[in-house]
């Protein structure tokens, strides 16, 4: 039914519409993605541009009508992320995390750890400049795949459950690989798996260090899942 709601919710993506409005690409706690429109929002007296920032977490009031896109009415700012925008590794972490649930999660269904996952990463990367490394933006890739339900398989092979003797990663099949299974897949060093496992055990704030062959394997494991079963493709992690 037509009518108003509140909601909480981050923006993704904002795009100049017409004269003076934007088009929102939101992701929002209780209902997922939602476009929305904010009419004004580019003039100079607007109450509404200036909040509406991609990467700001915000409250809002929300008209839905009969079309596709909900009406912006009210907003209040939650946290705008002003340090974001100062150092140009963080913004581009920043948005690539955007982008990410952006491209993975598209429908109204609710997600909850995504939008935690995506709060608490947007809040680190303000607060701390230094996090903003290749290890860990693809921490966060690894925990929105668990959130997203395709986390891959990492303590035994895939196709067989052996738990040794593993080197390789599958990712039609979903996960790491044996010797005896390794058709397929590519090479999955131990730093490489331990990596994988470090990503998804620990907080985003201790994301493990590993060299960077084994950030690129992760990279490839994580983007290739991502397009076997999610049918999404992801820009890799520089």
């Amino acid at each position: 039914m037509p009518g108003s709601f509140k909601t909480e919710a981050v923006v993704l993506r904002s795009i100049r519409y017409g004269e003076a409005d934007r088009v929102l690409n939101l992701y929002s706690v209780d209902r997922g993605r939602v476009g929305a429109i904010a009419k004004g929002a580019r003039r100079m007296r607007s109450r509404l541009g200036g909040r509406l920032e991609p990467l700001a977490r915000v409250k809002l009031v929300l008209h839905e009508g009969r079309g596709d896109l909900c009406t912006v009415t009210a907003v209040d700012t939650v946290n705008a992320h002003p340090a974001l925008r100062e150092s140009r590794q963080p913004l581009e972490r920043a948005a690539s995390a955007c982008d990410a649930v952006l491209r993975l999660f598209d429908s109204g269904e609710p997600n909850r750890p995504a939008y935690n996952l995506l709060c608490n990463q947007l809040a680190l990367l303000d607060s701390d400049p230094e996090a903003a490394t290749r290890a860990q933006s693809l921490a966060f890739r690894m925990k929105l795949l668990l959130a997203a339900g395709f986390a891959p398989e990492l303590a035994s092979c895939v196709s067989c459950g052996e738990a040794d003797d593993l080197g390789g990663f599958s990712p039609a099949a979903g996960g790491v690989v044996c010797a005896s299974c390794e058709a397929g897949s590519f090479p999955l060093d131990a730093d490489g798996h331990a990596f994988l496992v470090g990503a998804l055990a620990r907080p985003l704030s201790e994301t493990p260090a590993a060299p960077e062959r084994a950030l690129a394997q992760a990279d490839r494991a994580i983007a290739e899942t991502l397009e076997h079963h999610a049918h999404v493709r992801l820009r890799r992690v520089a």
